[in-house]
């Protein structure tokens, strides 16, 4: 018994040292000189691949705050964009409308987010299965249709630009994209440890449980329904920090924020990564951002424009490439980026532990 305490121990220590020395390696990235070619833009210290990490980070956080609801939870939500949105959106027309300045606009619009996911959370889950997954696609596109045809306060369908008036100038153009990206860094640490904290919550043990075994909860006398409103809150509202801290790195937004096709973006994202797993959202987050972008210079280029027409229109699309992928990380690799790695350090544990019997027959 001791023997696996201290397993469990040195596990968690090592995972916190790792995570630490994480954490400190991108913070001083912007201040080094790293080039790699093929996959950044250019050296670390250049606007253009701080831009693409903190871009990274936000998706990362956002997969992170999906991962609540589906990998802990088991609730398949087609409207977690929707918050995103909301974060964005809710930011740029705050400081637009109301000119307030950047601290009280942010309070602002995280209390209405808080608000607006009480109130569709209440009301999605009287519902559970795909019945849930219908009603959060419904929200999420009244939502989207609500911002195209609102084009005098959302801009509609060119999307919504950034009010610089009352942003710190620290924050503002792109010889402060550093600033930005040590921004995105705080908020994808700060969802992590929200997210962990949630997880080892007594809450957060009903929620695994609940997605287990509902009935046997319902046994117990624990009410499931209350636990799935705070993990729905809880990941909404962290979508909403997402998209607000998304509105000040890319200076606006636009209406595929709040479209359904974003939100199956954060389901491949955690699927990627791998579905249940923390760190499989924040890798799966830097993956798919980096390919991204990556294949949509890929699909541009000489190469695939010298093919015959069979193979060039659809090498030509990016979201083509992506979902080829996609296909083939769930055919070949169950349990995503993450799953795989654990099953290669099973087999060399297996491996080391196996050669000091072999030695003692």
């Amino acid at each position: 018994m001791n023997g696996i305490r201290t397993r469990v121990f040195s596990r968690d220590t090592r995972g916190w040292w790792i995570g630490g020395a994480l954490i400190v390696v991108m913070a001083i990235l912007p201040l080094l000189n790293l080039s790699i070619p093929g996959i950044f833009p250019g050296p670390t210290y250049t606007p253009g691949t701080l831009q693409l990490l903190a871009l990274a980070m936000l998706m990362s956080g956002l997969a992170l705050s999906y991962h609540l609801l589906f990998g802990v939870a088991g609730m398949l939500s087609f409207g977690h964009a929707l918050f995103f949105a909301a974060g964005a959106y809710g930011l740029g027309i705050v400081l637009k409308r109301f000119e307030l300045e950047l601290l009280p606009a942010l309070v602002l619009v995280l209390a209405v987010g808080i608000i607006l996911a009480n109130i569709l959370g209440a009301i999605s889950l009287r519902v559970t299965g795909i019945t849930f997954a219908m009603v959060t696609l419904a929200f999420a596109q009244a939502g989207s249709v609500w911002i195209r045809r609102n084009s005098n306060i959302t801009g509609g369908d060119e999307g919504l630009s950034l009010t610089t008036t009352h942003i710190p100038d620290m924050l503002v153009g792109v010889l402060n994209t550093r600033n930005l990206y040590w921004l995105s860094l705080g908020v994808l640490i700060l969802v992590f440890v929200l997210v962990m904290w949630f997880e080892k919550s007594q809450a957060g043990h009903v929620a695994l449980a609940t997605r287990e075994n509902e009935l046997r909860v319902r046994v117990l006398g624990v009410r499931p329904y209350a636990v799935r409103l705070i993990t729905f809150v809880l990941a909404s509202t962290l979508a909403v920090v997402i998209g607000m801290a998304y509105l000040l790195l890319q200076s606006g937004v636009t209406t595929r924020a709040a479209s359904s096709d974003f939100t199956l973006t954060i389901l491949v994202i955690v699927v990627l990564g791998g579905v249940g797993s923390r760190w499989g959202a924040v890798i799966g987050g830097v993956v798919y951002t980096l390919l991204d972008q990556r294949l949509t210079a890929l699909a541009s280029s000489d190469w695939i424009t010298g093919l015959p027409d069979v193979f060039r229109i659809p090498l030509s699309e990016p979201l083509f490439l992506l979902g080829t992928l996609f296909i083939l990380v769930v055919l070949f690799m169950p349990g995503g980026i993450t799953g795989a790695a654990g099953r290669i350090a099973s087999r060399r544990n297996r491996t080391a532990t196996a050669l000091p019997m072999e030695e003692l027959r």
